[in-house]
């Protein structure tokens, strides 16, 4: 045993603790295709569900005819928005989405009635069967035309806006001392999260009248919160347990199938399981927000910026989902880790046809870096200095000020990770005999003519945790106990598990405070408090702060018991006394709403850093573009688990690059025009390069361990720094992303 500097003492029997490689619990069986996820679920004699979709992204609905899918044999039940036992409407930040579509459709894709039947494929020739008679409208598919255009048709009752944030900060002369000035209008698809779980789960009717719900989400609570007024229940009759999640990034946050699953289970009085196919899954979840931005940067000649306008417009789709909060973060992190004494931002989220838009990886963020980056590109050209000193001379350091007025206490040291970065060797520039290492791969569609290398650099910063004044917490119940005559430990939370190896680090931190290596996570579900949402990059710092919260109150308890029981074991204190166990909350540092109107406030509890150098081959004829490598410098505050944050860092870039170079659900008046895998196209092990990595630790004092939220940051800076690497390659301006081969090839 040892001391720790309060004095108390822990057993030191575990080398698997925080800091340690330690491997996932649920790895192995998910590399070998043993692990079970929600789409795995079974009861016997379940019945399956399945939804019936409009295909109008607006339209009145005058008729449903359910008649004819009742009359299929096996099928047991069709519900509509007549049958919805309790409120009709639910909503992650605002109730303002129907559980089934009640007298209009507002996109395309919208639930419109669910059926039961006894084979999966009964339940979708049901649905088929059903007879909907629509009266198709226009359909308000342009957020700028939403927002700005007074004679726009209204999609929801109260109007297009979802919310308006502006931000003004100074009252420096801005643009009367600028003498270099650079605009730009910039715009970002709509990206997919294309997860390869699809929504499923498995609703379980109860003797109580209640419902067990067995799903695949990303917060369990807030699913709780919503599912049940729909149901007319009590929270406490609606049980949620977490089941295999098969990747989430933000996508999950909203409900899918939670609610049908159960009114279908409760008025039949049988399991129900809900499987959504590939394409059915592109309409059953939020995107990526598309974005609109107009910005202009004002600087001296030596490259000091001195004055930022930017307006952001954000297309939410037909409901609000968690609009508010992406809003937010464009608008209060919408010019950059950058020092600037003039600032004018107008953020806006709009309510238009298009399908609704949420929560994805780095959520409002990576819109406003992608634009504020190539102002900085552009800023760097006309200053006639290069990309990373024009980044070097305005960077943020501790003690700057954002653009909230918000004063970054923790260490930031940016200019040092920038000129880090730009030292790392760059790759070898001869052009290799591999056709696999050119543009267009394996595809084999050239040979190296026509082919030119770009260089381009990226820098992010991402709000860690929820912000904005939010009750932001988790609660973590720890139990010590003699198993088989070991001491042994359970921790028990409601958070999810998504991909990101939260039950890795959960172990990690029990093992660290405790000393025993016997550690199990037992099953997420609602018996339980709210451990929040598996986003934001926030589980290891809430969660992992909750975890060590109430180890320490488990150590706490064992000193005493030692204290009076001097000479004891650990095994010996247990058999004589039993398990000890404690249950807390952990809070991180309170935050603000920002100031309706000038933007001002302590919104976000911290702040993370991400660069990145890209370099690219580009095939100037055919438009085709190779990442040769991505490098990146992150500070991570504290390393928990290396290999894990390895994964992170390599994880977040390459959707970084999909949304660069080739993610993009396309739409046409509405309508998704590629609802699939063969043509949503994401990156593949032959699209990522290889990595250069450096992890800084500049532990954060307010942070369990000193960490810093991970996961976001890379997705970031990463977009960027390959759309400069292309624009260094063609010479061209490439607004846009992602970038497509006619952007580059067709280009006169």
């Amino acid at each position: 045993m040892t001391q720790t500097a309060s004095g108390q003492t822990r057993d030191q029997r575990t080398d698997q603790g925080v800091g340690a490689g330690v491997t996932r619990p649920d790895g192995t069986l998910k590399v070998t295709g043993e692990f079970a996820y929600s789409s795995d679920l079974y009861l016997s004699g379940m019945l399956w569900g399945a939804t019936l979709r409009s295909p109008h992204p607006s339209a009145w609905i005058r008729s449903i005819d359910i008649g004819p899918a009742l009359a299929i044999p096996g099928v047991r039940a069709v519900l509509t928005h007549e049958d919805v036992p309790g409120a009709r409407f639910y909503g992650l930040e605002h109730k303002d989405q129907p559980v089934l579509a009640i007298d209009q459709v507002r996109y395309q894709g919208e639930a419109v009635a669910i059926v039961a039947a006894d084979h999966p494929e009964t339940a979708r020739r049901g649905a088929a069967a059903i007879v909907v008679a629509y009266e198709p409208r226009e359909a308000v598919t342009d957020a700028r035309r939403a927002l700005f255009d007074p004679e726009c048709p209204k999609v929801q009752p109260g109007g297009n806006l979802v919310r308006h944030q502006p931000v003004r900060a100074g009252n420096a002369p801005g643009a009367a001392t600028a003498e270099v000035v650079v605009t730009g209008e910039y715009e970002v698809g709509m990206q997919d999260q294309a997860f390869l779980g699809p929504e499923s789960g498995l609703a379980v009717p109860a003797e109580d009248g209640g419902i067990d719900l067995f799903i695949a989400t990303q917060w369990l609570h807030v699913d709780q919160d919503q599912i049940a007024p729909c149901l007319g229940l009590p929270k406490e009759k609606v049980r949620l347990t977490l089941a295999g999640v098969g990747g989430a990034f933000g996508a999950r946050e909203d409900l899918s199938m939670q609610i049908h699953a159960s009114m279908l289970a409760l008025r039949t009085g049988r399991p129900v399981k809900m499987v959504y196919g590939r394409e059915e899954s592109f309409f059953g979840h939020v995107h990526r927000h598309p974005a609109r931005m107009r910005y202009e940067h004002g600087a001296t000649r030596e490259g000091r910026l001195v004055y930022v306008r930017a307006e952001i417009v954000l297309d939410g789709g037909a409901y609000c989902s968690s609009s508010l909060a992406v809003v937010g973060n464009a608008a209060s992190l919408g010019v950059g880790p950058y020092e600037v004494a003039d600032i004018a931002i107008d953020a806006y989220g709009a309510y238009t046809n298009n399908p609704p838009c949420g929560a994805m990886r780095g959520f409002g963020a990576v819109q406003a870096c992608y634009a504020y980056e190539s102002q900085m590109d552009k800023l760097a050209e006309a200053c006639g200095l290069d990309p990373v000193e024009i980044r070097v001379r305005n960077a943020v350091s501790q003690g700057s000020r954002l653009a909230t007025g918000q004063v970054i206490e923790s260490p930031a040291p940016l200019a040092g990770m920038l000129r880090e970065l730009a030292a790392m060797p760059l790759p070898d520039a001869t052009p290799s005999a591999d056709l696999r290492s050119m543009p267009g791969g394996v595809a084999q569609t050239t040979h190296g003519e026509g082919v030119r290398r770009g260089v381009g650099y990226g820098v992010g910063i991402k709000n860690i945790c929820f912000s904005e004044g939010f009750d932001d917490y988790s609660t973590a119940k720890v139990t010590i106990e003699l198993l088989g005559g070991e001491a042994h430990v359970r921790v028990h939370t409601a958070a999810a598990e998504v991909g990101q190896g939260l039950l890795m680090v959960q172990g990690q931190i029990a093992r660290t405070e405790l000393g025993v290596d016997r550690v199990t996570i037992e099953p997420a579900d609602t018996s339980v408090g709210s451990a929040g949402s598996s986003s934001a990059s926030r589980q290891s710092y809430v969660t992992g702060g909750a975890v060590k919260t109430a180890s320490e109150a488990v150590r706490d308890r064992l000193d005493k018991l030692r204290a009076g029981n001097p000479g004891l074991t650990l095994e010996e204190l247990l058999e004589a006394f039993g398990p000890v166990e404690e249950t807390r909350e952990y809070r991180h540092r309170p935050t603000y709403p920002m100031d309706p109107v000038t933007g001002q406030g302590d919104s976000h509890t911290q702040l993370a850093l991400c660069v990145h150098r890209a370099v690219v081959d580009v095939d100037l004829d055919l438009g085709l573009v190779k990442v040769v490598e991505l490098a990146a410098v992150q500070d991570v505050g504290r390393i928990i688990n290396p290999l894990a944050l390895e994964g992170q860092i390599h994880g977040g870039s390459a959707q970084g690059l999909g949304l660069a170079l080739m993610e993009e659900i396309q739409m046409r008046d509405g309508k998704v025009l590629n609802p699939s895998f063969t043509d949503y196209l994401i990156p593949t092990i032959l699209d990522m390069p290889p990595m250069r990595l450096s992890i800084l630790e500049n532990p954060d004092p307010d942070a369990p361990y000193g960490l810093r939220g991970a996961g976001e940051p890379p997705t970031l800076s990463s977009t960027p720094a390959i759309a400069a690497a292309v624009r260094a390659a063609t010479g061209l301006a490439l607004p846009r992303i992602p970038i497509r081969p006619h952007d580059i090839a067709l280009t006169e």
